[in-house]
């Protein structure tokens, strides 16, 4: 299985800002294996890079980048040398031209974000408004960190703004994540373990998040419906610890495949939120069968609540 904070993106990697990172480990185990996952933690956060990128200022950074990818849709001017394609086979040729010619990988360039799905939770939250100053943000499939990016941003996990709450971001991957200012950062790690989830509820302040973000996906094996069926199993299975870590009235995202399950899954949120939709951001592929089921104003938990 694999876990992608950008889906497609893919774990890039890029060498994190800010000054170096604080690990520790904690056992845990996946597959029968035993492995000791990392928890980092960059120091320096609330330094002068923070200051540098004051928190009023990223909502002008969110509409200057969909303002470059609303003239790059528009445009389309890339190509790729003929010389580069030999050796290539014909589904590799069909997938690096639609890569250079994608619009949303040259904003993510432009904005260093770490990969192209950071425009996706971009315009979920400007539609939505899920992610805001103060709140307890968990993300699970967080490789290779552009959610986190997001939303270390919107909910001022850095402090950059000492006018508002400062917030907080904790993400889990199987894979390993370069440390990112204002993110704390839990891998390698399964967040389906119980161990694990006794763990984020130890890093998150209160022991609960406001907001779970899922960008996880099973590896694909080709056969769409074996991989619709893994990943509403894996949507479920985090849906089965939003009980020990979501606080209630909290918010729950997450990416599924559209398929014969997906209306168990919905069924299942309807039932334990007040309001539930699906969303399909322009960074989504219009070949893609790729959905985000996003729910709000949780109203089930269980164990003692803290604030």
């Amino acid at each position: 299985m694999r876990a992608g904070g950008g889906g497609a993106g893919g774990a890039s990697q890029v060498r994190p800002r800010g000054r170096g990172a604080e690990t520790r480990s904690f056992p845990a185990k996946r597959l029968g294996e035993d492995f000791r996952p990392e928890v980092s933690s960059p120091d320096g956060f609330r330094g002068a890079a923070g200051g540098q990128r004051a928190w009023r200022a990223t909502e002008s950074v969110g509409r200057r980048s969909l303002k470059l990818v609303r003239a790059s849709l528009q445009r389309q001017r890339f190509h790729t040398s003929g010389s580069h394609s030999k050796g290539r086979t014909a589904a590799e040729h069909l997938w690096l031209t639609r890569h250079l010619r994608d619009p949303f990988v040259k904003a993510a360039k432009v904005e260093s974000y770490r990969c192209r799905s950071a425009f996706k939770l971009l315009e979920v939250n400007d539609r939505h408004q899920i992610l805001r100053p103060g709140l307890r943000v968990l993300d699970c499939g967080a490789a290779p960190g552009a959610w986190s990016q997001v939303a270390v941003r919107r909910v001022n996990a850095t402090g950059a703004d000492p006018s508002a709450p400062v917030g907080f971001v904790l993400g889990v991957d199987l894979l390993h994540i370069f440390p990112l200012e204002g993110a704390t950062f839990l891998s390698p790690a399964d967040v389906t373990d119980p161990r694990t989830i006794q763990r984020v509820r130890e890093l998150l302040p209160g022991g609960r998040a406001d907001v779970i973000l899922s960008d996880m996906a099973p590896n694909a094996t080709g056969i769409r419906s074996l991989d619709h069926d893994r990943l509403i199993s894996l949507c479920s299975s985090l849906l089965d610890v939003a009980p020990d870590v979501l606080h209630p009235g909290g918010t729950f995202l997450c990416k599924t495949w559209a398929g014969s399950q997906s209306l168990g899954l919905q069924k299942r949120l309807a039932e334990q939120f007040q309001n539930t939709r699906t969303v399909k951001p322009r960074a989504s592929r219009k070949e893609s069968s790729e959905v985000y089921l996003l729910a709000t104003q949780y109203q089930r938990a269980k164990g003692p609540v803290e604030d």
